[in-house]
C-alpha cells in the first residue's frame, strides 16, 4: 500500500495541480496590455512576446496588425491564438469604424493564423500564399491536437485557411490604399508572402526577417539567403518583422539573419565533408552564431534541417 501524504504535503500538492490546470486553461489569453503602435500612418502593429512554443504566452508571440483604407481595413497575420485574434479585432474596432476585408497571412506557422477564427463571422477575404490552403489542411489535426487551448472555444473548423491565394503578385484596394502581395518561393518556408503597403513605403516581410529572435529554418536554408540578398537592395521605408521591434533600420536589419544563416550554410558544408554525424554536429555546430539570439532553444533544429538540405547537394 501506498503511505499517505502528509496533510501539509498534501496540500501543496493540491495547489501545484491546480496551477497547472490554471495555466492549461489560460494558455490562450494574451496579456491584457494589448499594446499598438502606429508605425507610419494608418499601419498599426502589435508586437508579440519573444517566447518558444513551450511557453504559456506562445499564442501572443509574432507581430501583427492592420492597415486601415479610406473604404476598409487589411489585417496581417492574427497571432497563435483565438483570444488573440479577438484582442486584435477589438483593437481595430476602436481605431476605425471601417469593416475588415482581408485577413492576410504571412506564412501558416501556428504563431499567426491560429487568430483566424476571430474573423470568421466576418464578410472577410482570407489570403494567403498559393501553398497555404494545402498546408493548412495538413496541419489542422497538428493544430487540433497541439494548441487545443489556444483553439478553445472555436468551432470545429477553427484552423482558417486561407480562400484567395497569391501565385506571384496580387495588388489589393483599401480605398485610396493598395497593397502589393509577393508569394516567395521556398525560404523561410514553404508559404511565405509579404505585404508593400505602397501609401507608406512599409514592408510587412512575416519571418523572413526575425530581429533579435533566432529564425527558424522551415523551408530552405539557400533559397532563404537568396530572397535576402535580393530584398536586402529594396528601398523600403520601414519593415514590420515576424518578430522583434519594427524601428530597425533597412537593410541593415537583415544583416545579422543573413550572418546566422550564412554560418549554417559554411559549417554544414564543411561538416558534412569532414563526415562528422549530424548527433555530434547538433552539440556543436555553428553554436557561436546562434548565442547572441533570443529564444535560440530551436538553433539544433536549424542545423538538422541545413544537414538534410545540403548533405543532397
Amino acid at each position: 500500500m501506498i503511505p499517505a501524504l502528509p496533510s501539509s504535503n498534501l496540500h501543496r500538492v493540491c495547489q501545484l495541480v491546480l496551477l497547472i490546470c490554471a495555466s492549461s486553461a489560460f494558455a490562450s489569453e494574451p496579456k491584457l496590455d494589448f499594446q499598438l503602435d502606429e508605425v507610419a500612418e494608418g499601419v498599426f502593429v502589435h508586437h508579440g512576446h519573444h517566447v518558444d512554443i513551450t511557453d504559456i504566452e506562445r499564442g501572443d508571440s509574432a507581430n501583427i496588425g492592420f492597415i486601415v483604407g479610406t473604404q476598409c481595413v487589411a489585417v496581417i497575420d492574427t497571432g497563435g491564438a483565438i483570444a488573440t485574434g479577438r484582442a486584435l479585432l477589438s483593437a481595430i474596432e476602436r481605431h476605425s469604424s471601417r469593416p475588415v476585408c482581408y485577413v492576410i497571412n504571412t506564412h501558416v506557422h501556428f504563431d499567426h493564423v491560429l487568430g483566424n477564427a476571430a474573423f470568421a463571422h466576418l464578410n472577410v477575404e482570407f489570403v494567403g500564399h498559393i501553398n497555404a490552403p494545402d498546408a493548412m489542411a495538413a496541419s489542422r489535426s497538428y493544430f487540433q491536437e497541439e494548441f487545443a487551448a489556444e483553439l478553445t472555444s472555436a468551432k470545429p473548423n477553427g484552423v482558417i485557411a486561407p480562400t484567395l491565394t497569391v501565385d506571384e503578385r496580387l495588388r489589393l484596394e483599401l480605398g485610396e490604399r493598395p497593397l502589393w502581395l509577393e508569394a516567395h518561393k521556398r525560404s523561410h518556408s514553404d508559404t511565405d508572402l509579404t505585404v508593400l503597403d505602397e501609401k507608406t513605403n512599409t514592408f510587412f516581410t512575416g519571418d523572413l526577417v526575425s530581429v533579435e529572435r533566432l529564425p527558424i529554418i522551415d523551408g530552405e536554408l539557400k533559397g532563404w539567403l537568396r530572397w535576402l540578398d535580393n530584398y536586402q537592395t529594396k528601398p523600403f521605408a520601414r519593415i514590420v518583422p515576424g518578430h522583434g521591434p519594427t524601428n530597425a533600420a533597412w537593410p541593415e536589419a537583415a544583416e545579422p539573419i543573413t550572418r546566422y544563416l550564412q554560418t549554417l550554410l559554411v559549417d554544414g558544408r564543411a561538416a558534412i565533408r569532414d563526415g562528422v554525424f549530424l548527433e555530434d554536429a547538433i552539440d556543436s555546430m555553428s553554436y557561436e552564431a546562434a548565442k547572441p539570439w533570443l529564444v535560440n532553444e530551436r538553433h539544433s533544429r536549424n542545423v538538422s534541417r541545413t544537414f538534410r538540405e545540403l548533405e543532397w547537394e
